[in-house]
């Protein structure tokens, strides 16, 4: 089967790189003539873990390729994914010209059968304007072909997105009503995923697209209400961590997601969210839930920085503040709106100087932030800082020397936005110490 994957961001790379681990023919198509040479020559434009391995060996194979033509890679393959960006516009709503883009291109290529398949976050109803889009481009050729319109929305997590492709908690496919073709292609397309097993939700294209909204939704609220929790544990001396884990005990609730800190980021938790909540608004109605986890998610950032105001006396004017991790989470480059950078933007707001390391987003925060100071290492950026914040839980960071540290810190002060170490251990050593949610 020959499938082709429009776009080489992070879905489309991870999607074309998984499915010819599977043994299909996949070609990666881009109009970014830029990414598209540097991933024919081998390099790889995102970190992601084991993703360099898996597209080297499938090109070595023969089994996948890339390209800057989509008109050539369109017309050859049975299946297209799409699987281009979906950004937020200012109201929330999500931008679909990109998406938009391609339908109409498929449209003025399509010459047989094929199935075209959203992989993109999209918002509910754009299956629809997918089919509409390509109509027009068929109705403008005089063209009449028959085509199917899946949705199969992604679920992977930035730092395990290999993983959660090749065994995933579950395979979403949505297909219009009656469309037995279709759903026979997709099964044939994860077929290696059947015989392992994989939970398979095989439902309607409007029910398809709402699980992906739904699950995000769901995470970003779970997190929200750990650090709402967080405070109150703070205010009456209460331990977060204890109260997460009664919590997460109860197998009704479960212990994923339940880590308080400075609040969620990325790519998908904020856009998601505003997308679901603007959705639902265009309807008449409100997403409340998903409402009060933003203004929560919203206020857990402020929250943090007054820990770092709090450390620097009151007064963050002319102070230093050594950052540690910039990407939202560990395991990536990804900065997309993550809470170092916001904390890093009040940082500098209130005319403080900051020294940052990460592992592997730098390039990208230097090119956000210039005033910036990027370090070699953690202990690097401590030099001469007034305070140390672990805002991102990378492992090279949960076993710092503290000796070390309190040597080339100005003062022996430690922020734990993540709660990584444990609070006593830490005075030990001579620090002032503050967790989130944990005294």
């Amino acid at each position: 089967m020959n499938v082709c994957v429009v776009g080489c961001g992070y879905v489309g790379l991870v999607t074309g790189a998984c499915f010819s681990e599977f043994g299909l023919n996949v070609t990666c198509t881009d109009r970014d003539r830029g990414r598209i040479e540097d991933l024919q020559a081998g390099r790889i434009p995102i970190y992601e873990p084991g993703l360099s391995d898996l597209v080297d060996r499938s090109c070595k194979a023969g089994r996948l390729s890339f390209t800057d033509a989509p008109d050539e890679a369109i017309r050859a393959g049975l299946v297209i994914f799409i699987a281009v960006g979906t950004p937020s516009a200012d109201d929330g709503s999500t931008d679909l010209s990109f998406v938009e883009a391609v339908a109409r291109e498929i449209g003025r290529n399509l010459d047989g059968y094929k199935v075209i398949v959203t992989k993109s976050t999209v918002p509910v109803g754009t299956s629809k304007k997918v089919r509409g889009w390509i109509e027009e481009e068929l109705e403008a050729t005089g063209k009449k072909t028959h085509f199917s319109v899946v949705s199969n929305p992604e679920f992977l997590r930035e730092g395990s997105a290999i993983g959660d492709f090749l065994r995933p908690d579950r395979v979403v496919v949505g297909t219009e009503s009656g469309d037995h073709q279709a759903e026979a292609i997709m099964k044939d397309l994860y077929r290696p995923l059947f015989l392992n097993e994989t939970p398979f939700v095989f439902t309607d294209v409007a029910s398809s697209e709402i699980s992906k909204y739904a699950a995000n939704a769901f995470l970003a609220t779970k997190i929200s209400f750990i650090n709402e929790l967080s405070i109150l544990c703070d205010d009456v001396g209460g331990d977060i961590q204890g109260v997460a884990r009664a919590m997460g005990l109860d197998r009704r609730i479960g212990s994923k997601f339940l880590h308080a800190g400075p609040g969620y980021g990325g790519s998908c938790f904020p856009k998601d969210t505003r997308a679901a909540a603007h959705f639902v608004k265009e309807r008449g109605r409100r997403f409340e839930i998903v409402e009060a986890a933003m203004a929560v998610n919203g206020r857990q950032l402020d929250y943090a920085v007054e820990k770092l105001v709090l450390a620097c006396d009151g007064d963050l004017a002319g102070k230093t503040v050594a950052i540690l991790g910039l990407s939202f989470k560990p395991e990536t480059d990804d900065i997309r709106e993550g809470p170092a950078l916001e904390i890093i933007r009040q940082l500098l707001a209130a005319g403080a100087q900051v020294r940052a390391f990460d592992p592997h987003a730098m390039e990208s925060a230097s090119n956000e932030f210039p005033e910036v100071t990027m370090c070699k290492d953690a202990y690097n950026a401590a030099e001469g800082a007034d305070v140390l914040a672990i805002v991102t839980e990378w492992n090279e960071f949960r076993a710092l020397e503290l000796a070390r540290l309190r040597e080339v810190l100005a003062a022996p002060k430690f922020v734990d936005f993540r709660n990584v170490y444990d609070p006593e251990s830490v005075r030990a050593k001579g620090f002032e110490y503050w967790g989130i949610g944990r005294s």
